[in-house]
């Protein structure tokens, strides 16, 4: 379960956003100014932090550097969306910038993302069919896979919940921005055919990525 810390000083959004990450699978611990903030980074180990821009006691802009001293990614959430703001957050070292209002969907799969680069960048494996984050590249028995954008992510996203069953928004949510490309139903059916055709043995027959009839899908070796 990945741990988020999440800083702001709206009740509201700190209500509904621990609700929609907690129903989404992560521990969410808040904080509500930059003190609290502190002393919970000191105390605790996150996978990941949500910083509002603007707290009543200093800039959350402060908080980057002790994050990232922890090795903890950022994702600044601030009403402040001009490019000003968002050039000052990124030169801190901030993994990613959401502005305020924003659709949790949204959030939840710049969340995800961030969470996967930051990885630690460790090989994959799914069957022989192996994954290099780092390097991105995928290869099966040693031979190199030319994926396409989509293809990328949606084998990233099955090597990262290997035994899971995905259902199929929920794989569209993981991978509708790569490319720039919004992925419907229909889009993802014909992606999951792709893929198969590339890293199964016998296409027709998938072991690896097989279907759960009604739900989704599941990655298995």
């Amino acid at each position: 379960m990945d741990r988020i810390l999440l800083v702001e000083d709206d009740e509201g959004i700190v209500s509904g956003l621990t609700e929609y990450l907690s129903a989404e699978g992560f521990s969410v611990s808040s904080a509500r100014t930059k003190k609290e903030a502190l002393e919970k980074l000191s105390a605790k180990e996150f996978d990941l932090a949500l910083l509002d821009v603007s707290l009543p006691d200093g800039s959350g802009y402060s908080l980057c550097p002790p994050a990232k001293e922890r090795g903890i990614p950022v994702i600044f959430v601030t009403a402040s969306g001009d490019e000003y703001s968002v050039v000052a957050g990124l030169d801190m070292g901030a993994d990613d910038y959401v502005a305020k209002p924003f659709r949790p969907r949204e959030l939840l799969s710049r969340i995800r993302s961030v969470l996967r680069r930051s990885g630690g960048g460790q090989p994959l494996s799914l069957g022989d069919v192996t994954l290099d984050p780092v390097r991105g590249m995928a290869k099966k028995a040693g031979r190199e896979l030319y994926l396409s954008a989509l293809e990328y992510r949606l084998l990233l996203a099955f090597m990262n919940n290997k035994g899971l069953v995905l259902t199929r928004s929920r794989l569209m949510e993981e991978i509708w921005d790569a490319g720039g490309e919004f992925v419907n139903d229909n889009t993802l059916t014909v992606y999951i055919k792709r893929l198969r055709e590339k890293i199964e043995d016998d296409p027709a027959l998938p072991k690896l990525i097989v279907t759960v009839r009604g739900v989704g899908y599941r990655a298995e070796g």
